[in-house]
């Protein structure tokens, strides 16, 4: 199964945190399985750190390596994924969010997310819990 990860899990999985769920997991472990992250959280997370948060804090010079190791794919933005925004109902205003969602979509790519408004989003969604 080809998967990309939504922020959170991406995070969470480059932490090892126990916060993932069970079924995330499993799909994170099964060699079966295309892991991908996408270009477009990496950005997420450049913009959080640049706001200088101090509920974020993440290490994005060692982020990308940690997700090479873990062979983990990346997923560039394409003209493309930019343009399949335009046709997502309107149920999620993240807009990174709805991004990853154009990704999975034109990819072939189940969005594996704990959030239940991108669940809301039918079957190219995963919600894991």
């Amino acid at each position: 199964m080809r998967v990309l990860l939504d922020t959170q899990l991406l995070l969470w999985a480059a932490a090892k945190s126990r916060r993932i769920p069970k079924q995330a997991r499993q799909i994170l472990e099964s060699r079966a399985n295309e892991i991908y992250f996408s270009a477009a959280s990496i950005w997420e997370i450049a913009i959080k750190l640049a706001l200088r948060r101090r509920d974020f804090d993440v290490d994005l010079e060692r982020l990308r390596p940690a997700l090479a190791e873990m062979e983990f794919l990346e997923l560039p933005v394409t003209a493309a994924h930019a343009a399949g925004v335009v046709s997502l109902p309107a149920i999620h205003k993240d807009p990174f969010d709805r991004m990853l969602l154009a990704q999975g979509l034109a990819e072939a790519a189940r969005l594996i997310t704990t959030d239940l408004a991108l669940a809301r989003y039918g079957s190219a969604v995963l919600l894991v819990e």
